[in-house]
C-alpha cells in the first residue's frame, strides 16, 4: 500500500492542477499555523514573566513577616497605625 500509484488515465492537466490547488490551501493552513504556534510561544514567555514577578512579589512580601513567635503586628503597607492604649478600649462612644 505504500507502493507510489500512478495517476489513472485521463485528464492529466485537471488532475495536476487540482493537486496544485490542494498543496496551495495546505502551505496557506501551515503558514497559519506557524503564525499561531509563534504567538503562543510569545504569550507564553509572557506568561512566564509576569509569574516570575509575581513570585518575586510574593517572597518580598513574605521575607518581612514577622517569624511566628514574634507576637507583634506586621504593617505591610507601611502606614503608621496609632497604638492601642487601655483608656481607648474603655471610653464610651457618642454616636
Amino acid at each position: 500500500m505504500s507502493e507510489l500509484t500512478p495517476l489513472p488515465p485521463g485528464d492529466s492537466s485537471s488532475d495536476i492542477d487540482a493537486l496544485r490547488s490542494s498543496i496551495a490551501r495546505l502551505a496557506e493552513k501551515i503558514a497559519l499555523i506557524n503564525e499561531a504556534v509563534t504567538n503562543l510561544h510569545q504569550n507564553r514567555a509572557q506568561l512566564e514573566n509576569k509569574i516570575e514577578d509575581a513570585q518575586k512579589r510574593v517572597q518580598r512580601i513574605l521575607s518581612r513577616l514577622p517569624d511566628q513567635n514574634d507576637g507583634r503586628q506586621l504593617n505591610l503597607l507601611g502606614e503608621t497605625i496609632p497604638p492601642i492604649t487601655p483608656e481607648d478600649d474603655s471610653e464610651p462612644t457618642t454616636h
